[in-house]
């Protein structure tokens, strides 16, 4: 398997199927839609598609029955971006080496290209054809991809944060933040990806859980990293940009080193979690691969 290529080629159908749902909107050519294209089409690792798409044809979901879930979730994850952002949140001016959303279309347009990603996610998980899912299932994604979203998830992890910017929070406090704003729409695709198997993947939720959790939070440390060593030509984002903002992070609490040992043993947390997924006879390639190059990436 090479796991490279096939990031880019889910990566490359995540963003059809995107293109294809955005393309449908009434108001092309306005303002409002032409901000959802930009912020939603310009690129990105498309990491919780990928994660949709992996889980599901581990239980032998059609690829076509996971597009739309692949698609919902992403665009929660571009509306979250444009917002966070916005000058009342992180103030950054650059995103996936572009400008962002506020700084090439103002601030109005941003807002309002993040409130219909939101809800066009939602109309995507209701209404887009999906072959072979239930609709007890379908309804499942809709209840995962909001819980995710909101105050228990997300949204409440991005509040958390600003509320700890400027102060020294604890190691607990910190991984709190990070499980909510990073962690929980993860472990909604993880989670959206096996809903679409019906009873096969509800019965293994528990197990994948642990490994997203495990990914989600290993990501998270290495984007601390990453703003450290990183550069910002590589990153696409302003390097130094946490520590701009007084952010407590991972290599400020640990120290460099330790940040990359707590990487390690969180990808050695999701890897012992797949063994058990393993001895079920169930092919976890993919997911182990992401798992690696989660702490690998240098972006």
């Amino acid at each position: 398997m090479d796991f490279h290529a096939t990031m880019k080629a889910q990566a490359e159908r995540a963003t059809d199927a995107l293109r294809q749902f955005i393309s449908a909107l009434p108001f092309q050519n306005t303002p409002l839609v032409e901000t959802m294209h930009y912020g939603t089409l310009l690129g990105g690792k498309r990491l919780r598609p990928f994660l949709v798409y992996a889980t599901g044809e581990m239980f032998g979901v059609a690829p076509q029955a996971l597009d739309a879930p692949a698609a919902a979730i992403e665009c929660i994850h571009a509306y979250s971006l444009m917002h966070d952002d916005l000058p009342a949140m992180d103030d950054d001016d650059l995103r996936r080496g572009q400008p962002t959303c506020h700084i090439k279309y103002g601030e109005a347009s941003a807002i309002l290209a993040g409130d219909a990603l939101q809800t066009l996610a939602f109309s995507i998980l209701s209404d887009a054809s999906m072959p072979g899912v239930a609709l007890a299932d379908r309804l499942s994604l809709v209840s995962e991809l909001a819980l995710a979203s909101g105050v228990a998830g997300m949204c409440g992890g991005q509040a958390l944060d600003l509320e700890a910017e400027g102060k020294q929070v604890s190691l607990d406090v910190l991984e709190r933040i990070h499980r909510h704003k990073t962690g929980a729409l993860i472990r909604a695709a993880v989670r959206m990806g096996a809903l679409c198997a019906g009873e096969p993947g509800r019965d293994v939720l528990p197990i994948l859980d642990r490994y997203a959790e495990s990914i989600g939070l290993a990501f998270q440390v290495q984007d601390d990293i990453l703003d450290v060593v990183g550069d910002t030509a590589t990153l696409g984002k302003r390097q130094g940009a946490d520590q701009h903002l007084g952010k407590s992070t991972y290599p400020a609490l640990l120290g460099l080193e330790q940040a990359r040992e707590k990487a390690q043993a969180l990808c050695d947390d999701a890897l012992a979690a797949l063994r058990e997924l393993s001895s079920k006879q169930m092919d976890t390639r993919t997911l182990e691969a992401l798992a690696t190059y989660i702490i690998q990436r240098d972006k």
